[in-house]
This record gives C-alpha cells, structure tokens and sequence, in this order.
C-alpha cells in the first residue's frame, strides 16, 4: 500500500486498517505516515478487541526501526549484550505507543526516542558493573563465565583454575583476577539478610568489620613524625621516655636528674608545641 492511498484511507476516515503483511519491513519514512492511521484508529478502537490489539502491535513492529537506531548509540557495549538492548528499548517503544496522542502534535519518533533511551539507560544502570573494573577483566569475565560452563558440561564438575587457564589461552594468574572481577559486578545491600547455620538470619552488615579507631592513631603518628624531628633532643627524649618508655615523671625526673614538677612543665611544653603543629598542618 503506497503513501498515497494511505492518506486517501485517512482522509475518508474509515474504521478498515489495511493489512500489512510485514510491518517491520515498511520503510521509515512511509511508518510515520502509516503510523498516524494506525494510531487516529487506535484512539477510537475498545482496548481488548481483536482490532485494538491488531492495530498496537502493527505500530509495535512498524516502529522497531526506531528502537534499532537508538540501540545503535551503544554498540560498543559489544554484540552479545545488543539482543538485550533492542528488547529492552522495545519496553521503551511500546510505553511510548501506550501513552502517545495524536493531539500532541508531536512526530511520534520525537516522542517515543526518550521513552526507549530512557529505558535502555536504566537497563544499564540496574545491570551495570558496582564498582569500576578495567575492560579487560569485564571482557575476561565474559570468557571466564563461557568457558566455565563449557568445562561442566564436558567434565561434569567444577573446573579448576588450570584447565581453565589452558582453554581460555591466559596465565593461572589472569583467571583469579577475572574471577575476582567478577566480584565487582553486583553488589548487596548492607541490610541484605543472611542465612545462618542455626536456621536464623542475620544481615550482612553484622559480618563486615566495624570501624578501627586505631587506624586514626596511625595517620596521628605519620603527621607527627616530621614534627618530632624539630623538637631539641630533650624534648624526644622525654616524649619517648613517656610514651614509648611508658616511665612515670617521677622516673623520668630521676633519668634526666630534675624533679618532677620540672618534668611535667617540660612535657607540658613540649605537648602544646607538638598540637600546634598538628593544628597547622590539619
């Protein structure tokens, strides 16, 4: 059916849908025409009648095209992951069919691109890698699943790391580290719950280590090192004495033959002089 008797159909306004034998082949540039017929009937079709359902899915399929071109956009995310991009652009297409009106005034292709965009970007956002891996391990992990499975099936049990190794052509070494990319492409909510081995459930948070306080004390040690090299040999030797030594100032007074109020004011002293640093290079 030409263009022309298209508009000849519609300008008659006619309830009859041509019949097309394959709506996936109908060039683009006719679909957007046909698509108007298609959609002024469905406004006025009952949901759920055999015409109804004929006319959306005409428009599903005349319109696919569409959903190929905004599927090109990411054709570097490599041809195995392409099938689930043009499905999931489709979800796209059709919401964009569900929700669109003539009355707009739009060109459908205007109005449906962002709908199969949007759904293919959130595709990758619910799928996509939970913490940034370098595309040769992303790549290798591919392989490693592939080969794995193939491995399986001819041995009949889990592979080891060598035979592994020989048919994916990579060192022992390269499969651990794809193995533990793989490791990088989901992730589990702290909150998730765990089964546990007397028939409870835990989450996983209580299995992740809780915060070390110490670790501060060895930034706090990083940051007084060049500071302690300014002090006068005195002022280390009573800072090591008292805090490495762990003397009392009594005994230190009797190290350094001075009492030990002399040492308190000394180590006062030579404390403030140590903050103040710390205070100037935090």
């Amino acid at each position: 059916m030409t263009v022309t008797e298209v508009t000849q159909v519609t300008e008659a306004r006619t309830t009859a849908l041509p019949e097309i034998a394959d709506p996936s082949q109908v060039a683009p540039k006719d679909a957007r025409q046909m698509s108007r017929l298609f959609f002024d009937q469905l406004a006025v079709l009952e949901e759920g009648t055999a015409e109804y359902q004929y006319a959306r899915n005409t428009l599903i399929e005349m319109n696919i095209s569409l959903v190929r071109f905004a599927a090109a956009r990411f054709r570097s995310r490599g041809a195995d992951e392409m099938e689930d991009i043009v499905q999931v652009g489709t979800i796209g297409l059709i919401k964009a069919i569900d929700r669109f009106e003539l009355s707009r005034e739009v060109e459908f292709t205007s109005f449906a691109v962002p709908y199969i965009v949007g759904e293919i970007k959130r595709f990758f956002r619910d799928t996509s890698w939970a913490v940034h891996v370098p595309r040769r391990l992303q790549e290798a992990r591919v392989q490693l699943a592939k080969a794995t499975e193939e491995l399986r099936s001819r041995l009949g049990r889990t592979p080891t790391v060598k035979e592994l190794s020989e048919l994916m052509c990579l060192t022992e070494e390269e499969v651990n580290e794809a193995r533990l990319a793989s490791n990088g492409y989901n992730s589990s909510s702290l909150d998730a719950a765990i089964s546990t081995n007397n028939d409870g459930e835990s989450a996983l948070a209580d299995f992740i280590g809780t915060e070390d306080n110490a670790l501060e004390l060895v930034e706090d040690f990083h940051a007084l090192a060049p500071l302690i090299t300014q002090l006068d040999e005195r002022e280390r030797r009573i800072i090591h004495m008292r805090f490495v030594d762990e003397l009392t100032q009594a005994q230190i007074g009797e190290h350094l033959g001075v009492s030990q109020m002399h040492v308190s004011r000394l180590l006062s002293r030579t404390l403030a002089k140590l903050r103040q640093g710390m205070a100037a290079t935090g």
